[in-house]
């Protein structure tokens, strides 16, 4: 098996990638400097402490450790689905119920499977994958169905009004945010290998591992997104839908305004 490893000059001279989008953004007039400058420092700080502390973990190699950091994961995944979540109360408890039913559930399928084994080096990274894809499918959910009851007003209170119950009339909204959040999931997976070359299989082929054999992984890889995203979905919106109402069972157009 062939390996490479990185050197730190190697590393150093690819912010050359970094300086051209800058040049690009000063030359376009986009503004983007400061931010692709931040966005660059806080990744490289972040990255750095999240290796020291895998490193940590994976040493360690303890199952309560293990645990946490996959709920360590959920929780920072709910706190940026809730950032889409515009006429949502309670969005972050509802999001990381949701996301971290989806992920637990998901890792239990695979850890009883043996398709995974339980020992932070699978679970850490696979949990990171299907919590951070769950995490942007939960925030599309939420943006949907905010725009949707925005734009439906009249029609949801014409039902409620002629007797309907606030679950039928937001059954449409229902499944069309659903359906709405998990398409960018369904045609990543439709693509994957024409298209793309995702992250696990990409790395294990850069690492030496047998091609066909990392195709086996990318397999299992979206298997996985697919359900979490599905799960996480379901659950969020049928959580987050009850928030537009009242005790009344009335529509709170005040908080579409």
């Amino acid at each position: 098996m062939n390996q490479h490893s990185i050197t730190n000059e190697s590393l150093g001279l690819s912010m050359i990638l970094v300086i051209v989008a800058i040049l690009i953004s000063h030359k376009e007039k986009l503004a983007l400097e400061k931010e692709i400058i931040w966005s660059i420092c806080r990744a490289i700080v972040q990255l750095i402490i999240v290796g020291y502390v895998l490193k940590y973990i994976f040493d360690l190699n303890n199952e309560i450790l293990t645990i946490l950091m996959v709920l360590f994961i959920c929780f920072n995944a709910a706190y940026n689905a809730k950032k889409r979540s515009k006429y949502i109360d309670y969005a972050f408890t509802i999001s990381f119920v949701a996301i971290t039913s989806g992920t637990v559930l998901t890792l239990l399928v695979l850890v009883l499977t043996d398709s995974i084994a339980f020992t932070p080096m699978q679970v850490i990274p696979i949990s990171g994958m299907i919590a951070g894809n769950a995490m942007v499918a939960v925030g599309l959910c939420y943006t949907n169905l905010g725009q949707r009851f925005k734009g439906e007003q009249q029609k949801i209170q014409e039902m409620l009004s002629l007797g309907a119950s606030p679950k039928f009339a937001s059954a449409a909204l229902i499944r069309d945010s659903i359906r709405a959040s998990l398409i960018p999931t369904i045609d990543s997976a439709k693509t994957v290998g024409l298209v793309s070359l995702p992250g696990m299989m990409s790395g294990l082929i850069f690492a030496g591992v047998d091609p066909v054999k990392a195709i086996k992984y990318q397999i299992m890889v979206t298997f996985m997104l697919l359900s979490t995203a599905s799960l996480s979905t379901i659950i969020a919106c049928y959580l987050a839908y009850r928030r537009f109402y009242n005790q009344r069972h009335q529509l709170m157009t005040r908080a579409l305004k």
